[in-house]
């Protein structure tokens, strides 16, 4: 069980990787695959199919919103941008992310503080890794004022995001083989 959830944790770091550089490269394939692969393996393995597919939805929905208004209030410019309010590389984070909440990140749903301090200084070191690490994205023309954005939406979110998957673990909705 353990391995499981350490290789939870791994492939969406993987992932993580794959998105950035390729978008920095200028290409989705390297994410795209590499997502594609984790989220097939994650989805055969995981007790929890139905409830991580409904947080991927959920996820996808909030990247939309959140990168979308971050992008479209000029805190961030990213590469490879598209149609959409948020590009598709950072969607595939967000439905990468989405597989680590019942799983390698399961344990903050009962802890919020630790999720809200965890998303609040993780997300925003991520995207300021993916700017100046990796020029995948710009952070507008005053990067802390982008950062100080970033910190409370990610401090809010997290613990909603982990506490809406534990509930949804738990759901008899949810439970397992019911719409299997």
């Amino acid at each position: 069980m353990k391995s499981r959830l350490l290789l939870n944790a791994l492939g969406f770091q993987l992932c993580w990787l794959a998105w950035v550089v390729g978008a920095a490269k200028g290409t989705l394939l390297p994410g795209l695959a590499l997502t594609s692969l984790y989220a097939a393996w994650q989805l055969l393995v995981s007790p929890h199919r139905q409830a991580d597919l409904v947080l991927i939805a959920l996820c996808l929905l909030c990247g939309l919103v959140v990168d979308g208004a971050m992008s479209t209030l000029g805190l961030i410019e990213y590469r490879l941008a598209g149609p959409l309010p948020a590009p598709l590389w950072i969607l595939g984070l967000w439905a990468s992310f989405a597989l680590t909440l019942n799983h390698s990140l399961a344990f903050l749903g009962t802890r919020p503080l630790l999720a809200a301090g965890l998303g609040g200084l993780g997300a925003p070191l991520a995207y300021f890794a993916a700017a100046h690490g990796w020029q995948a994205a710009s952070l507008g023309p005053d990067p802390l004022s982008s950062l100080s954005v970033l910190a409370p939406v990610w401090a809010l979110l997290t613990p909603l995001l982990c506490e809406l998957a534990a509930r949804l673990r738990r759901s008899p909705l949810f439970a397992f083989g019911a719409l299997r």
